[in-house]
This record gives C-alpha cells, sequence and structure tokens, in this order.
C-alpha cells in the first residue's frame, strides 16, 4: 500500500484511473469518487496533510482511501489515524475492486502498523456495517487476534423494496394521510401549472445548481447559516459535485416547479447498485402544500429503477420525515481498530474497555 500526498491524484492520468476503479468497486461510495472527493480535498483540506492510500495489483488501482492524523478524538487528546470525511460526506467506505477487499484489508492494517507514528489506533468513521468489505475487515480483525471495537451505530432510512411506487406508499402513510397528499397536491395544483421535473443528463446544469442553492437559503437553513451557499466552501464542493456527477451521467435531479418555479428539489446521486439521497430542499412559503414529501412521493420511481436496488437517504438517524416515509434502515458505524506493537494495542484494548465499557474484542 501507498500513501500520496492527495495532490497528487488531481490530475488527469489519476482521475482516470480513479474513475475505473469507481466503476468496478465492489461497493459504491460516491463520496470518495474523484468527482466529489476532490472538491471537497480543494475546498477543505486547508493546512491536514491529507493522503491518499492506494492499493495496486498488477499495475492498476484496486483500492484507495483518503487518511489524516488527528490529534484530536471528539474533544479527546489522543493521537491516531481515521479516514478523511467531513459533513457532507455521507459514507467512509473505502472504494475496492471486487475481489480485493482481504488484500485491502490487510494491507491497509500493515501500512498503518508501519507508519503509525504517534498514532494509537485507526479509526474508520461513516462504515457500512454489511457488505463484502465489512465482512473482510471483520475477518481481517478476528484472523489477527486484533484488537477492535465498534464505538458507534447509527440507523438512517433506507428505501429497499420490490414494491411498486403507489404499494410501498400505501404501507407506510395511512389512508387518512394519502388522503390528506392528494388534497395538498389538487391545492398546490390550483395555484398554477404544477409539473414534475426529472432529469438525468447535463441540462442547464449550472442554472439548476443555483437555483437549488437559493432556494436551500431560503428556509430555515439559510436563517441557521448552514445552506450550502452560507460556507463558500460547501457552496463549491456542491457545484462542482453536481456538475462532475452529471457529467457522468451519475445524477438525477427531480424538481417540483409551480408556473416554472422550483418549490422543491433533491439530488440523487447513482451509483448501481445503490442510490445516494444527496439533498434536498422546498420553499418554506408552501409549507402548507407540504412539497417535501410531494417530491418524496415522486422520488419512490426509484423502485422501478432497472439498475438500482437500493437508496440511502443520507439523512440524519432521528429524521421526521424521511424515517416515517422510507421503511426500511441502514446501519451506519464507527470503529477503531489497535494498531502498531503489543503494548500499543494494549493500551488501545484499555482505551476502547473506558469508551464502549466493552472492551476491543471485534467488530460484529
Amino acid at each position: 500500500m501507498t500513501a500520496r500526498p492527495w495532490r497528487e491524484f488531481d490530475r488527469r492520468t489519476a482521475i482516470t484511473a480513479w474513475d475505473t476503479l469507481a466503476r468496478r468497486a465492489s461497493e459504491p461510495n460516491p463520496f470518495y469518487e474523484s468527482w466529489y472527493l476532490l472538491p471537497s480535498l480543494r475546498a477543505l483540506a486547508g493546512d491536514h496533510k491529507i493522503h491518499v492510500l492506494t492499493l495496486e495489483a498488477d499495475g492498476k488501482l484496486v483500492g484507495l482511501l483518503p487518511m489524516v492524523r488527528e490529534s484530536d478524538y471528539y474533544g479527546y487528546p489522543l493521537p491516531h489515524l481515521r479516514n478523511w470525511v467531513h459533513h457532507n460526506c455521507f459514507l467512509g467506505a473505502p472504494l475496492v475492486q471486487r475481489g480485493f477487499e482481504r488484500l485491502f484489508w490487510d494491507a491497509l492494517l500493515s501500512h498503518c502498523d508501519r507508519r503509525k507514528g504517534r498514532s494509537l489506533f485507526l479509526h474508520l468513521s461513516h462504515m457500512p456495517e454489511t457488505g463484502a468489505l465489512h465482512d473482510a475487515l471483520r475477518n481481517a480483525l478476528a484472523e489477527d487476534s486484533r484488537p477492535a471495537a465498534t464505538v458507534l451505530r447509527e440507523e438512517r432510512a433506507m428505501l429497499a423494496s420490490s414494491a411498486a411506487p403507489e404499494d410501498y406508499l400505501s404501507a407506510s402513510l395511512s389512508t387518512k394521510k394519502r388522503k390528506e397528499l392528494r388534497r395538498q397536491h389538487r391545492r398546490l395544483a390550483e395555484l398554477g401549472d404544477l409539473q414534475v421535473e426529472r432529469l438525468n443528463d447535463y441540462t442547464d446544469i449550472a442554472s439548476w445548481t443555483r437555483e437549488f442553492t437559493e432556494l436551500e437559503a431560503r428556509g430555515w437553513k439559510g436563517n441557521a447559516g448552514s445552506a450550502l451557499s452560507s460556507d463558500q466552501r460547501t457552496n463549491e464542493i456542491f457545484t462542482y459535485a453536481i456538475a462532475g456527477a452529471a457529467a457522468r451521467g451519475r445524477l438525477e435531479r427531480i424538481a417540483l416547479r409551480l408556473d416554472g418555479k422550483p418549490i422543491a428539489m433533491l439530488a440523487n446521486f447513482l451509483s448501481p447498485p445503490g442510490a445516494f439521497s444527496f439533498k434536498t430542499a422546498f420553499d418554506e412559503d408552501y409549507a402548507r402544500f407540504s412539497p417535501g414529501v410531494l417530491l418524496q412521493g415522486e422520488n419512490l420511481a426509484m423502485l422501478g429503477h432497472e439498475q438500482i436496488d437500493w437508496v440511502d437517504s443520507c439523512a440524519a438517524p432521528d429524521h421526521p420525515m424521511i424515517n416515517h416515509l422510507w421503511r426500511e434502515r441502514r446501519t451506519i458505524a464507527r470503529h477503531s481498530i489497535g494498531i502498531g506493537g503489543r503494548m500499543r494495542r494494549a493500551a488501545f484494548a484499555a482505551l476502547a474497555r473506558f469508551e464502549t465499557g466493552h472492551g476491543a474484542g471485534g467488530i460484529s
């Protein structure tokens, strides 16, 4: 495994190999693909010495993970290594070519043992707790008798069903609630020409992006200073990522428009066999019509997508709207793993017991 400064990957030849790996990845993670990770690094890396760890086999890139050394662990002065994520990065799983999952984890753990520096452990955040990558990591830790612990689990809404959209909606919402949504739709349509716009190409991508950020900024996120456009850096990430995904045919945009004006918008990243509901916004002036819920009803068309088996909501575990509408759940975890020699691993095991109350017997 090789660690190189991230800027070495901000060039055409590296991006080409990176995009090829993403297409062959065992499990999708759009947030670590070139079109999302590079804008994130350009905007947020600053003085952090973020490296991209790569694994090659027969001269081809088969694994990739951004890593950083941290001196602070959730408010405690505990130096550690971790996968690099940020507030708008909703998954931290590495990109690994199918069939190389175990080789990747063995190489990563060996690299961390050798290049530990002052770090006491490896921390992996935003990790899916099912799938080939998780299974390979669990087995690698168990077979090496390496101390490890899952320090946090969260469940977020997920869409994964063979039901038709209308049947899924019927099972999710009561008859009374569905009747109310139909009434709201009728009342909204009485105000003008109500249309659903669904785009999967690069058409008017710049103007669509600008409409989205302006719509979001007019709502509570703008008032709270947490809208994408509230910070130039997050605005840049969104702008470049949306354009990059659209250019690769990896973006679905849905908007509810009244007389051409967007009153609800959302962006999905398409990463077959999955998808990720990245961002959504609605006009709070029309809140009495529930435009966000109406738009999510349109988003259920994803159930009929030929290449998509599931959709990750990327939402907070306690999200009141999507949790009510999407019935399935995806568990996202944080794992901490001992690295280095016997003494360092023993010290980590003691820390893990203090944090979790049950020691460092591995991940499940």
